[in-house]
């Protein structure tokens, strides 16, 4: 059919000394957007990949893997709002920020309210 088809490397892992080598073996094969779980990875981890994919040319998309444990709670909750602030400031350029229906459903005004902060 000819439609392009996309795919974003996870270089999430358990130190960053293997997030950069994955992220180094996605640049390699000509991966233009390298993804990282940022809750599960942590901040620092997503900084020091920021860097690396900033330095050589490729887009750091965010997954929001775990976000329901903290932002879903009424009690102790960080709101996901906060969370992708968060995500920006430590060098996100781009997130899964869900949708108003399916697997990932969110209320309308909320999910806009995500895509509208991150602009």
């Amino acid at each position: 059919t000819g439609e392009i088809k996309g795919h974003y490397l996870n270089a999430t892992a358990g130190t960053c000394e293997e997030m950069i080598k994955r992220a180094v073996f996605a640049r390699e094969l000509g991966v233009p957007i390298v993804m990282h779980d940022y809750l599960t990875g942590g901040f620092t981890a997503n900084t020091s990949l920021a860097h690396y994919c900033r330095d050589n040319g490729l887009l750091l998309h965010i997954h929001r893997a775990m976000h329901a444990v903290i932002d879903r709670q009424k009690n102790h909750g960080i709101h996901f709002r906060v969370l992708a602030k968060a995500l920006r400031m430590s060098g996100g350029d781009h997130i899964h920020s869900g949708t108003v229906v399916g697997k990932l459903e969110g209320e309308r005004d909320i999910t806009l309210g995500f895509v509208d902060l991150l602009r």
